[in-house]
C-alpha cells in the first residue's frame, strides 16, 4: 500500500484531521522563509499530541548542524527530511533516519543521487521551481523518475486528490507527500481535502492490488 505523508502542518486541528484520516506521516517545515515555518515551541507542542504509529517528519533546509541538534533536542522527530544542498555526510550525522528531497528537471541523474544518498530511507522527489526549494504546488514530469532506483521513491510535487491516483499508477512510488494540495490557504489545510487525497490513494492501491 502507498504510504501517506502530510506536510506543512501548523496547527493543531490540522494535525488530528490528517491522523483521523489515515495519513501515515506528518511533516513540520523548520525553514523561516516557508509560510508553513513554524517554531520549536509550535512543534514540540504538535508532534507531542500526535497518535503512536503515525510518523513525525522534519523538513529543513542548509540548516546549520548546530541548528538540526537544538530542534531535536526540543522536538520529538522520527524523520529528518533535507530539502537543500545537504551533503551525505551533513544529512547521516543526527542519529536519524533521513530522506534526501531531491527538485527533478531534465538532467538531473537520480540513480546517481541515490547512489550518493544511499543510507537515506529515501528520495523524497519533488518539482524543480528556480528559485524555491518545494511547497510550490507545481508538478514535474513523472516519466523521469527511473523505474530501477535503489531507494524507495517519495513522490512530492503539485499532488492533489485530482491526480494523486494517475501519479500511483505511472511511478509506483513507495509513498507520496502533498502539502498545498489539501490547504485552504498556505500553512491552513483542509479537511475534506485530506479525506479525499487519502480516499484517492486508497482506492487506487485497491485496484492495483487486484
Amino acid at each position: 500500500m502507498t504510504r501517506i505523508k502530510i506536510c506543512g502542518i501548523t496547527r493543531e486541528q490540522d494535525m488530528r484531521a490528517v491522523v483521523h484520516s489515515g495519513a501515515d506521516a506528518l511533516g513540520l517545515v523548520f525553514h523561516e522563509k516557508s509560510p508553513r515555518h513554524v517554531s520549536q515551541q509550535q512543534a514540540a507542542q504538535l508532534a507531542g499530541s500526535v497518535q503512536p504509529f503515525v510518523t513525525v517528519v522534519g523538513l529543513f533546509v542548509n540548516p546549520s548542524a548546530g541548528y538540526v541538534k537544538e530542534v531535536l533536542a526540543k522536538v520529538p522527530l522520527d524523520v529528518l527530511q533535507f530539502h537543500g544542498e545537504e551533503a551525505p555526510e551533513f544529512c547521516r550525522q543526527f542519529a536519524r533516519p533521513y530522506l534526501k528531497a531531491i527538485r527533478v528537471k531534465p538532467g538531473v541523474d537520480l540513480v546517481e543521487c541515490a547512489a550518493r544518498y544511499s543510507d537515506a530511507q529515501g528520495l523524497l522527489l519533488d518539482a524543480y521551481v528556480e528559485g524555491t526549494q518545494g511547497g510550490t504546488g507545481e508538478s514535474f514530469d513523472w516519466s523521469l523518475i527511473p523505474h530501477d532506483l535503489p531507494l524507495p521513491v517519495i513522490l512530492s510535487g503539485g499532488l492533489h486528490a485530482g491526480n494523486v491516483a494517475a501519479a500511483i499508477r505511472q511511478v509506483r512510488p513507495y509513498a507520496v507527500d502533498v502539502s498545498s494540495g489539501v490547504e485552504a490557504s498556505k500553512g491552513i489545510k483542509d479537511a475534506a481535502k485530506i479525506a479525499a487525497f487519502i480516499n484517492e490513494v486508497k482506492n487506487v492501491d485497491l485496484q492495483l492490488s487486484r
